[in-house]
């Protein structure tokens, strides 16, 4: 812990997900302002640099990132200033894009060695939360183009209420009362809980093999367990 805060620069990871937990705590009070969309825009632009910055030390290529981050950050600009709900489904499917190219490239930093490093322990996480937020995205591209796609009484989600769902499914509790009810919200339902099943067993699984200490060798062993034995 001393030295992510003495040295944030090497755990870039760590900083990604803290910034995603605190916008899961600031969210709610964003969106129920004034200015509440505009807030949550401000605040996905930060993520999207915080998230760039962390591709850079993975295999991922950062131009592919960069690439995808500017035509989001131009069309959620175009929303907040002049009012255009149409670019929804346009910025959203980006976005979704995005954090889905970023969770890849983090996966592919975790896998490239045999090792487990703490910066790759705080990878996993954030992979966890990008994932998240890229079937947010996509809950939220959905919601944009069928209105009843997450209520049977046609009641438009809040992010904070797609984000929450995107959190159970993923993590596979099942928690909440809000549910996928048209067709196409189910297929993207069923795909996250698939998603997260097999990043937990693929993973993080091999994550925690890479930490466990190796076992004693066998010549070792048996020396040991006939001493015992004497």
């Amino acid at each position: 812990m001393t030295t992510f805060f003495h040295h944030p620069k090497r755990h870039p990871s760590a900083i990604l997900l803290l910034v995603q937990v605190l916008g899961v705590l600031l969210y709610p009070f964003i969106e129920v302002t004034k200015f509440g969309q505009t807030g949550l825009n401000v605040f996905g632009v930060i993520v999207l640099g915080m998230t760039i910055r962390t591709v850079h030390r993975t295999p991922g290529p950062t131009w592919i990132s960069v690439a995808l981050a500017v035509p989001v950050i131009l069309l959620v600009a175009l929303q907040s200033l002049f009012d255009m709900p149409g670019l929804l489904p346009w910025s959203s499917a980006l976005e979704a894009a995005f954090y889905f190219f970023a969770a890849a490239s983090l996966i592919a930093y975790m896998m490239e060695d045999y090792q487990t490093t703490v910066d790759e322990l705080y990878a996993a996480a954030a992979t966890f939360t990008l994932l998240i937020w890229a079937f947010t995205h996509l809950f939220v591209m959905t919601q944009a183009l069928q209105p009843g796609a997450f209520s049977d009484n046609g009641v438009i989600r809040t992010w904070s209420d797609l984000n929450h769902l995107s959190f159970a499914l993923l993590t596979g509790t099942g928690m909440g009362n809000i549910v996928a009810v048209s067709a196409h919200a189910r297929s993207l339902a069923s795909i996250e809980m698939l998603t997260g099943l097999m990043y937990l067993a693929a993973v993080v699984t091999r994550l925690i093999g890479f930490t466990m200490p190796l076992g004693k060798p066998a010549s070792k062993r048996k020396k040991n367990d006939s001493a015992d034995t004497d």
